[in-house]
């Protein structure tokens, strides 16, 4: 083993705390944001799906052909839970996570990078 090529992918596992419940329980706003986050990390969309869950809550995913950016919101507890797993050079997973970051304002965020398929020269 020689060494280690580029990464395949990027995945951005983030678990954000004291989020707006106005925002997290708003499917349109949070669909406005995982589209615009796609547009930030310059990823191609292919398709997107939400759903608003009653009392509350919003589950939804941006399917681009670089992967997908995922989320599902606890209102309730101020909380989200966000995947933004892209592939390619040209993509930036880190801008998109902070942009989503930024626009469910939230006060506490934990991040956590995951390279992709790491493959290992011979």
């Amino acid at each position: 083993m020689k060494g280690v090529e580029n990464p395949l992918g990027m995945h951005v596992i983030l678990d954000l705390y004291e989020c707006d419940p106005a925002v997290l329980d708003n499917i349109e706003e949070i669909e406005r944001i995982l589209t615009e986050a796609a547009e930030v990390a310059n990823a191609t969309i292919i398709d997107k799906r939400f759903h608003k869950f009653s009392p509350q809550g919003v589950s939804g995913a941006v399917i681009v052909s670089e992967s997908h950016i995922t989320i599902h919101t606890w209102p309730e507890h101020g909380y989200a839970s966000v995947d933004v797993y892209t592939c390619g050079d040209h993509t930036m997973p880190l801008k998109a996570s902070e942009y989503i970051i930024r626009e469910l304002r939230c006060r506490r965020p934990a991040l956590v990078k995951v390279d992709r398929g790491l493959l290992f020269r011979e």
